[in-house]
């Protein structure tokens, strides 16, 4: 099985200055050892089971709500039967669909 998970985390009544506190989630992330990516808007995980990516993405919430106390998530999932390696195929079949 394949799950890729996108997830936003925004801390609640931190002020718009929120790049420290996001950067807690991003390191839980990074740390897990699962591909990610983060970009402006999410971050996405990509692992084999369902419970371990949503494991990564429970601590990253708890990473932030430690130092805010109000915390808003955004979640996407894309579950299917397959291998990984999904995060960049997917990418590559729209560039190359652009070229």
């Amino acid at each position: 099985m394949s799950v890729l998970v996108a997830f936003s985390v925004t801390p609640i009544g931190a002020g718009e200055d929120v790049g420290k506190l996001v950067a807690e989630a991003v390191r839980v992330v990074r740390a897990s050892g699962l591909p990610n990516r983060t970009d402006a808007m999410f971050t996405t995980v990509e692992g084999d089971d369902w419970d371990e990516v949503m494991a990564v993405v429970k601590d990253a919430v708890a990473a932030v709500e430690a130092r805010c106390g109000r915390v808003s998530l955004v979640l996407k999932a894309d579950i299917r039967e397959g291998g990984g390696g999904r995060m960049e195929a997917k990418v590559a079949t729209v560039e190359r669909h652009l070229e």
